[in-house]
């Protein structure tokens, strides 16, 4: 798959809440995800441990309000999207958060993923 069709693949497992069917279609083995530097956690590494942390993320939930993913922008072997989630977990209450999500590929499969809030 081409960089452009695998953002495009993504976007549309992330608009329908597939996000596991995406970390085992799309990603590397060894893929690393990287979360902002202020809130100081390590990063996932491994089609393993990123679906643990989804199935951790999605036990936390209690309802999601409102979701949104932009359509790619791809550069090279990169693409990049914002997402949009107004929710409300277990741990935090209500929130609303916006990112732009970075992807990088690498022989056909999302080697690394990176989140600005």
């Amino acid at each position: 798959m081409t960089t452009q069709e695998i953002a495009n693949r993504l976007v549309e497992l992330c608009r329908t809440g597939q996000n596991n069917q995406a970390y085992t279609e799309l990603f590397a083995e060894d893929a690393v995800a990287v979360e902002p530097a202020k809130w100081n956690v390590p990063d996932t590494k491994g089609v393993p441990a990123l679906l643990e942390k989804s199935k951790n993320w999605m036990e936390d939930l209690v309802e999601m309000h409102e979701s949104s993913v932009s359509d790619p922008i791809v550069a090279g072997n990169h693409f990049a999207v914002t997402m949009m989630v107004d929710l409300t977990t277990k741990s935090r209450g209500r929130n609303k958060m916006e990112e732009v999500c970075v992807y990088e590929v690498e022989n056909g499969k999302i080697i690394k993923e990176q989140f600005f809030h």
